[in-house]
């Protein structure tokens, strides 16, 4: 009984850092269509720019998206990735703590670093078979 509670347990802080990494997948989709809508109703801007944004942000929802789905089949090889993205969300959210909005940079901090120990704790490490 003491083993199916630990692996469930161990799960669990899985299961969690798989769902926040889809949730950061999906945030990076609206952020795509945010600056789909950009590029079609903007002016004067520089379209080669604001068009590889745009799809530089669209590969990265997809690449998290690969990364959450990965971690959720248990692949042991996106833990790595997992934390390199969090690492990223903590430069971003850095980055906002400086220049501007501060709820959004605070945010972004406090969810990266949850999500980063997520994917690093122990039980998490034991539930992709690593221990």
């Amino acid at each position: 009984m003491t083993g199916e509670k630990s692996v469930t347990n161990a799960a669990a802080s899985l299961d969690w850092a798989v769902r926040s990494l889809y949730l950061q997948s999906v945030g990076l989709a609206g952020l795509t269509a945010y600056l789909m809508i950009l590029d079609l109703t903007s002016g004067g801007v520089d379209a080669g720019v604001a068009i590889s944004l745009t799809v530089m942000a669209a590969l990265a929802a997809g690449a998290v998206f690969l990364v959450a789905r990965a971690l959720g089949r248990r692949k042991v090889r996106a833990r790595g990735p997992a934390v390199v993205v969090q690492l990223f969300l903590l430069a971003t959210g850095g980055f906002l703590v400086q220049v501007g909005p501060l709820w959004l940079g605070v945010v972004l901090l406090i969810f990266a670093a949850v999500t980063a120990v997520l994917v690093l704790l122990p039980a998490s490490g034991r539930a992709l078979g690593v221990d």
